[in-house]
């Protein structure tokens, strides 16, 4: 690959003549004693000896000439164009298979002095040939030492920079030990830091760079055939950068290694005993002629001006050896120019394609290590078994699914914020296959669509080798202390730990409710001072002078872009601009925008608020609803960047002005505040199962009222991790994304196709339909569930009849479900009480209805194990999956009334839906303002397929009824209520709270 070293004279001798014209030599200068200084010396007293010549050996004095001038320089120069000719082709070949192949070097330097612009220079140069992408980041020479570490910190966390080089020297000021470790083992193409260094002076270390001057010395005594085994090596120098580094380099090559330096006595004496001479001292000429042994390789990595009136600049680049005498003993000798300084270059590109190519095969290389579940024969509750699992470290996680240290922000040990900029690096990458876990129509007990969703992914990735990801919620604080407990999952399926999943987590919803509120209190805030004060004097509060300068804030400007007002000075605006600007006018009695707590809290359901003497009467009746039911909560899920969440706070629509204008968050000059406060909450959480599968928690909007679904920035960074880079094979590459939809699929599953697969583009692969025994009985005429009640009888005998009754609601959400084109897989969810017929039974009326396959899982008991055969089921399925068959229900230029039919006829199988005076209304009114085309969710109950909870099965020959239609614009849909939707829980007689306790070392006891 790699062409020879020059060659300086004609081709060299035979290896058996050298040796017997060296000896007639030696024999010569031995047999006469003389005082020679050098082998010249030696050539030229043999060669004019009568003796010699009439002995016939006169021959030796001609060869010896021929031997002393055929010394091979070894040629730096050439070797490294062809290395980083060599570079740019392997480069250009990566490319063609994977585009986003593009390594990265960035050199830092401080000041300006000439010799370091000169190197600066000639790397930036090397680096262009070689395909290489090198920025050059330069500072003045008084940055501050934390200044400049901070620069390096910066590049060590862009995971496009592969390698960081800070050119040396740096100003006195800033020390060259911390700033040289200071940059990232994984980038340190110098390999100056401690790690490298350290490896590479441990005997057998792995150092993940050799130093380029070292390493390139190396690379041409290889080149150049210096077999350096057994050899006797003498090193000058003991520097840190060469001297030392080479040494080991040497060792490890079974060399003889000696090191001398400016203590060693006696220097010549070593000399004279090497094969192998590597200097590296930095004093001009030190290394003379006569101190090499005849034939032996010199290395000089000296860089020395001396002065030459000759040049123009009056000084030459000479190195530390006397090359005019050296050369003429030395068998090979590194010429100064042109030796070892063109190759510390080559070496250094070389080192940063190494990092690149590291890099991408460690992000090729992702895999998930499975902890080991301990499954005891008894289910603990789930709460013991959360505990009774370590989980990993979560940059352990994260670095397994190939999210680097850069893109996460931890929250203790076993819970991270991931950067939506993973989307960015990733974007070339082929998503992974996404699953949507749904269910019939439940009992209020729950049919375990969490621990479906949580044990097929265990089954996936710690059983079946599959990147997978479970996306789901994160729960209200609310019922986990009121009735229903928390949504980890249960049993042998769960995310951990459950206590931190299930409190607070990483304050989003605390996010969700700061922002909430401060956008109602701002609401009454701007009635209080419309009402009070005159046009002139608003104004003049609103945009007030700062340093005698007024100005309007961005939030402001949008405002007068919506009232077509093209004016940026605050002293242009007429009287009658300034009082359209300040006067939103708004109507109490359409405010819809409510305070929020994560509580449930039955008390706070009707308010009236403005009763404190400072208000002056102005009284107003309002509520508060839980924190997740904000429509807030809603904009966080179904946003795809921090820009868009920012657009879609601001067009929230709180009330309509006496006119009938949709009155915004933007127009109160909120928008941007409220982004603020969630500008954190828009990254997803990581956590983990208890297999050690990854997990990402992320927002939690109120199924009741809302899609009830995880965020879709949490799905596409998900599919982007568990996706395939170009040239991978998607058969064995490819990983999974299993989400989940609130309720059964007619509501769940409906929402999330028709609403956020419109807003977020993506397309699932399978549809999961979890069923239980327990439910299809109770659909096919069994007694009702109530929670804290014992179960009856029939739900805990065999009674197939009951049950194939019942499963007409399965056929329902299969048919249902199939209306979108996508495969159905049926997860039987096995309880303790299931026989083998009813199980059966199920199954065959699954097949029956057109899913494709229906099969048991027993997660809750088993963990990952006990679904590995729905895993298996779920990946058959994904791999016939068509996306182009996938189709919505409705088209958005559908009125409002033919998408609530659409609905309610091919979902719910009613005739029809009727629609209350209020409801036509305010359909109206939304229509008028320009959202009639929005998707639409419809608020009902979950315990039926129609309106009515006390219908079970398959009801028919219904009509819908809608009471209201609110409007979500800022999310983007309109909810239109089919029941009356509480929006704020109320608190059993015995709550969840009381259970809970925290003990002495800090842990959280109780939760369940």
């Amino acid at each position: 690959m790699f062409s020879r070293v020059s060659r300086r004279s004609p081709p060299r001798l035979s290896r058996h003549r050298l040796v017997a014209e060296s000896t007639a030599l030696t024999f010569y200068i031995r047999s006469r004693n003389l005082p020679i200084q050098s082998l010249g010396d030696a050539k030229r007293s043999f060669g004019s000896s009568s003796t010699s010549r009439s002995s016939g050996v006169s021959s030796a004095a001609a060869v010896a000439d021929e031997y002393v001038e055929s010394g091979e320089i070894i040629d730096g120069k050439s070797l490294a164009k062809s290395i980083r000719e060599s570079i740019n082709e392997e480069i250009s070949s990566i490319q063609a298979t994977n585009p986003q192949f593009k390594p990265s070097l960035t050199i830092i330097q401080v000041g300006g002095r000439p010799d370091s612009s000169t190197y600066v220079r000639m790397k930036l140069k090397a680096a262009e040939e070689a395909n290489i992408v090198c920025t050059l980041k330069k500072f003045p020479e008084d940055i501050t030492e934390a200044e400049l570490l901070s620069e390096i910190s910066d590049l060590n966390n862009d995971p496009s920079v592969h390698g960081v080089l800070v050119q040396l020297p740096v100003p006195r000021h800033i020390s060259e030990i911390a700033v040289t470790n200071a940059v990232a083992p994984e980038k340190d193409v110098d390999g100056f830091g401690p790690l490298n260094a350290g490896e590479l002076a441990k005997r057998g270390g792995s150092p993940l760079f050799v130093p380029c001057t070292p390493k390139g010395v190396m690379v041409l005594l290889q080149n150049a055939g210096v077999e350096l085994s057994g050899k006797r090596v003498v090193v000058l120098g003991r520097s840190d950068i060469v001297g030392s580094p080479v040494a080991s380099l040497l060792r490890n090559a079974d060399a003889t290694v000696t090191v001398c330096h400016s203590r060693t006595k006696n220097i010549e004496s070593y000399v004279k005993e090497a094969d192998v001479i590597v200097s590296a001292i930095g004093q001009a000429q030190f290394v003379k002629g006569e101190w090499i042994k005849p034939g032996a390789v010199v290395i000089d990595v000296g860089t020395n001006f001396i002065p030459d009136s000759s040049r123009k600049s009056g000084q030459r680049l000479v190195g530390d050896v006397d090359y005019a005498s050296a050369s003429k003993v030395a068998s090979k000798i590194t010429p100064v120019p042109g030796g070892v300084g063109p190759m510390t270059v080559a070496m250094l590109l070389q080192n940063v394609v190494d990092s690149a190519k590291r890099f991408y095969e460690q992000q090729a290389q992702r895999h998930i290590t499975p902890l080991p579940l301990k499954v005891l024969e008894k289910v603990p509750s789930d709460f013991e078994i959360s505990r009774s699992q370590k989980p990993k470290n979560v940059r352990d996680l994260a670095k397994e699914i190939g999210i680097t240290d850069n893109e996460l922000e931890s929250y203790g040990s076993y819970k991270a914020k991931v950067q939506l900029s993973v989307l960015d690096r990733l974007k070339h990458r082929k998503n992974g296959k996404y699953i949507l876990v749904t269910g019939i129509t439940p009992t209020p007990l729950g049919e375990g669509k969490s621990t479906t969703t949580v044990g097929l992914v265990q089954a996936l990735g710690a059983h079946l080798g599959k990147i997978a990801f479970a996306n789901v919620r994160q729960p209200s604080m609310g019922p986990t202390f009121g009735i229903k407990g928390g949504a980890a999952g249960g049993g042998y399926a769960q995310v951990i730990p459950m206590d931190e999943f299930n409190m607070h987590l990483t304050g989003d919803i605390h996010a969700i409710g700061a922002a909430t509120n401060l956008l109602a209190a701002a609401i009454d805030t701007r009635m209080f001072h419309e009402r009070s004060q005159k046009d002139a004097a608003l104004y003049k509060r609103l945009v007030p002078a700062k340093q005698g300068v007024r100005k309007f804030s961005p939030v402001m400007l949008r405002r007068l872009e919506k009232l077509g007002i093209n004016k940026t000075n605050p002293d242009d605006l007429t009287p009658e601009e300034v009082s359209k600007f300040v006067r939103l006018d708004i109507d109490p009695e359409t405010i819809t925008w409510r305070r929020v707590v994560d509580c449930n809290d039955r008390h706070l359901r009707g308010i009236t608020i403005g009763q404190g003497p400072a208000e002056k009467g102005h009284t107003r009746e309002t509520g508060f609803d839980i924190t997740v039911a904000s429509e807030c909560m809603a904009v966080l899920a179904l946003s795809s960047s921090l820009s868009d969440m920012r657009e879609r706070l601001g067009r929230m629509v709180v009330a309509s002005s006496k006119s009938g204008e949709p009155i915004t968050c933007d127009d109160i000059g909120a928008g941007g505040a409220l982004t603020a406060l969630m500008k954190d909450a828009i990254k997803p959480t990581l956590m983990q199962t208890l297999e050690g599968t990854p997990v990402f928690v992320h927002a939690g909007p109120f199924a009741n009222i809302s899609i009830g679904a995880n965020s879709v920035l949490a799905d596409k960074i998900a599919l982007k991790l568990a996706g395939t880079e170009p040239g991978e094979n998607e058969a064995e590459k490819t990983g999974y994304v299993v989400t989940e939809a609130g309720f059964d699929f007619t509501m769940g599953g409906e929402r999330f196709f028709n609403i956020k697969c419109r807003s977020s583009g993506l397309v699932p692969d399978v549809v999961v339909i979890v069923a239980t025994v327990r439910a299809l009985k109770l659909h096919g005429g069994g007694p009702n569930v109530t929670p804290g009640v014992a179960l009856p009888e029939v739900y805990r005998q065999e009674n197939v009849e009951l049950l194939r009754n019942g499963c007409a609601n399965l056929g329902k959400q299969i048919e249902n479900a199939k209306q979108y084109g996508l495969p159905v897989v049926v997860a039987i969810n096995q309880f303790e009480t299931d026989t083998p017929a009813e199980v059966e039974c199920i199954r065959e009326a699954a097949i029956a209805a057109g899913a494709d396959d229906a099969i048991v899982s027993n997660h809750w008991a088993e963990g990952g194990k006990g679904s590995i055969a729905l895993a298996e089921g779920v990946v058959a399925a994904a791999n016939k999956s068509d996306s182009n068959n996938f189709e919505l229900l409705y088209d958005l230029n559908s009125s409002v009334e033919e998408k609530l039919n659409a609905i309610a006829k091919k979902m719910y199988g009613a005739d029809k839906v009727e629609l209350s005076d209020l409801a036509r209304e305010k359909i109206e009114t939304y229509t008028r303002q320009g959202f009639g085309n929005l998707p639409i969710c419809v608020a009902k109950t979950q315990y039926s397929l129609s309106h009515d909870p006390a219908l079970k099965g398959v009801p028919s020959n219904f009509t819908v009824p809608i009471r209201d239609v609110r409007a979500s614009v800022g999310a983007g849909y309109l909810y239109a209520l089919a029941a009356e939707i509480q929006t704020i829980p109320g608190l059993p007689t015995h709550c969840g709270f009381m259970d809970v306790e925290v003990s002495e070392d800090g842990n959280i006891e109780g939760l369940f």
